[in-house]
């Protein structure tokens, strides 16, 4: 596997124009971004509570850049014996199923799909822009976001926690938490054979295979790049594996997928693309293909739904993990967990409905994800 290494994530940053700055050339030479909006910041800072030492305090943690970097790399993105393996490191969760416990068995994931959970993946929220955008305009393109201007922001840049604006203001795909796919393997779901009808950026191959009783994995994803790097993390596993690069809705009308795989499996897991909430790199991405709300239950979600029936063999569980949390922040109105449900109750048993614990990092303004874990049985 391609890791980005410390040294290889210090060198994006490892100038900037205002390195060679004084204070009075940064208010002259920055501009502050608001949405689609330019001002310079000598004007910007007039209408605002925003004083000059606000600023060198700024212009300070630009210069001194490595000291947050390297502490992010390390939090966030390095990959070591400790949170390499997840079985026999760490006891499975049980009862409480928390997505950011045991959070450094996240690091491979975001490391492994670096350049597209922290840039490319867009947020459906108006005015979010990408983690590595904010940064890439802070360190190297004389931009600041109004954001990190604002008093709270400011507050916290004061007090040397600049890293917790980066993270509550600003966007970064969501990654599912490998430890608790194996968790829940190991404790609840017991899978041998397992289909997930997306890859979560290689996460669910990363936990099941972590599961000593899985003998076979098989998924399916529409970014070319996840496929790309799922395969070459299953390259080192013993388990039988297969990963296919389509929707899942179109390998319901494949016939040799259907016949080959015709109740194969004793498990399917997947945590589905919430309707516009996190906006991929990909022309087949199921809200790209269907922009109309029901027209995306029927022919994304429904299809998807008849497809994981197909597969599953009798007693077979069917787990999806799944939250209105979009539907409820955003200008758009969906009652995503109840139609999507709906669906699935036309053709499984509904068994289970569970709260999984998870801190919501995207923006302060929004309430906890309130993400479910739904285990239906064929």
């Amino acid at each position: 596997m391609d890791l980005i290494t410390i040294d290889d994530f210090l060198q994006i940053f490892q100038s900037s124009p205002a390195d060679n700055m004084n204070l009075d050339d940064f208010i002259d030479k920055y501009k502050v971004v608001t949405g689609n909006k330019e001002h310079k910041l000598k004007d910007y800072m007039k209408g605002k509570a925003i004083n000059r030492e606000h600023l060198q305090l700024i212009l300070e943690n630009i210069q001194n850049r490595q000291k947050y970097l390297k502490r992010f790399y390390n939090m966030s993105l390095r990959v070591n014996k400790k949170n390499d393996t997840i079985h026999n490191n760490i006891t499975a969760m049980n009862s409480i199923f928390d997505n950011n416990k045991g959070v450094i068995y996240k690091n491979l994931i975001r490391n492994l799909h670096f350049w597209d959970i922290l840039q490319n993946t867009k947020s459906g929220f108006e005015n979010t822009p990408t983690y590595m955008n904010i940064i890439m305009d802070l360190y190297k393109n004389n931009k600041i976001d109004y954001k990190i201007l604002t008093p709270s922001a400011l507050h916290y840049i004061k007090n040397g926690r600049i890293g917790s604006v980066f993270s509550s203001f600003y966007f970064r795909a969501s990654i599912l938490n490998p430890y608790l796919i194996y968790s829940l393997n190991v404790n609840v779901l017991k899978g041998t054979k397992i289909f997930t009808p997306t890859l979560g950026w290689s996460s669910y191959a990363k936990g099941f295979i972590e599961s000593p009783d899985v003998i076979e994995y098989v998924g399916t994803d529409v970014i070319p790049d996840v496929c790309k790097k799922t395969k070459q993390l299953l390259e080192n596993s013993e388990i039988k594996s297969d990963i296919y690069c389509k929707p899942s809705e179109d390998l319901y009308k494949s016939k040799t997928f259907l016949k080959k795989y015709r109740q194969h499996f004793d498990v399917v897991f997947f945590s589905p693309p919430y309707y516009r909430l996190e906006l991929y790199q990909s022309d087949n991405q199921s809200t790209t293909r269907y922009k109309d709300y029901q027209d995306w239950l029927t022919k994304y979600w429904e299809r998807t739904i008849k497809l994981c029936y197909h597969v599953l063999e009798n007693g077979g569980k069917m787990c999806y993990i799944l939250s209105d949390y979009g539907s409820k922040n955003t200008s758009q109105k969906f009652d995503l967990v109840n139609d999507m449900n709906d669906i699935s109750k036309k053709y499984f048993q509904l068994t289970s409905i569970q709260t999984m614990q998870n801190k919501n990092v995207h923006s302060t303004k929004h309430r906890e994800t309130g993400e479910q874990i739904i285990i239906f049985t064929r």
